[in-house]
């Protein structure tokens, strides 16, 4: 599992992100609100390792391992792997190239899962390259395929998705996150119940992920202070009525 105690964060001399407590369990997927600049992307890339973001306080443990310090690769390689919003353009490495790093030593049939995400036509392309929104949404998951990591990163994923490739965007998430697991099904006239143990943390806007992936608990983020902790639909309809200051204040005031 993943567990955050006190976490304490600085980014070029500024805190940005103050006393957080986050748990989530195997299977368990969380959403997390929050308007701009209140801080998500800065703990997803806290969480990743990224060396600009100071850990000042608190500390980070995935599966029973103190990662507070540990550098990227190394979470990586424990199985923490993250889709960005805007991720680089690559020059001269191929997609496909990029996907197999991703697998590391695994044996792939790239082909076969960019058809899984309808991308087999950019697997000779320089990574993100030219790519559209939708485009390079897909290209994340592709390598988040490949990876096949324990805890899923998710920054903002609907963000400049059309509506012709939400869908798959949605669906492929639900699909790494196992969420057709935890259903009962029929194996050789036995009931066999697989037990889901993906791990996903989700930044959203608008909500429209939910439409496809089914959440366990919503939070909000606001002035780097993680609060609201609730049902995630419950929490988008508060944010939608009366906003995050207001939602966030009465969730104060009620405990």
């Amino acid at each position: 599992m993943l567990v955050v105690e006190d976490l304490q964060v600085e980014l070029a001399g500024k805190v940005i992100l103050r006393h957080i407590d986050l748990e989530i369990k195997p299977g368990e997927t969380h959403v997390l609100f929050g308007p701009n600049g209140s801080g998500k992307t800065s703990l997803l890339m806290t969480l990743m390792g990224y060396p600009q973001y100071k850990v000042i306080g608190g500390k980070i443990v995935f599966k029973g391992v103190d990662i507070t310090h540990s550098p990227i690769d190394e979470r990586a390689r424990l199985g923490i792997g993250m889709s960005y919003q805007r991720p680089p353009t690559i020059h001269g490495l191929k997609t496909e190239q990029m996907v197999r790093i991703c697998a590391g030593n695994t044996a792939l049939d790239v082909n076969r899962l960019a058809e899984s995400v309808n991308f087999q036509e950019f697997l000779q392309r320089d990574v993100n390259l030219g790519f559209s929104g939708g485009e390079i949404k897909r290209s994340e998951l592709l390598q988040l395929l490949a990876q096949n990591p324990d805890l899923m990163l998710f920054d903002e994923p609907e963000s400049g998705v059309d509506l012709e490739n939400i869908s798959l965007v949605g669906h492929t998430i639900a699909r790494l996150l196992q969420k057709e697991c935890g259903a009962i099904e029929s194996k050789s006239r036995l009931q066999v119940k697989k037990e889901r143990t993906k791990m996903g943390l989700i930044i959203t806007h608008t909500g429209h992920i939910l439409d496809y992936v089914d959440v366990d608990k919503g939070q909000v983020l606001y002035n780097g202070v993680l609060s609201c902790s609730s049902n995630p639909r419950e929490i988008l309809r508060c944010i939608s009525e009366i906003g995050y200051e207001e939602c966030v204040r009465c969730t104060i005031e009620t405990n």
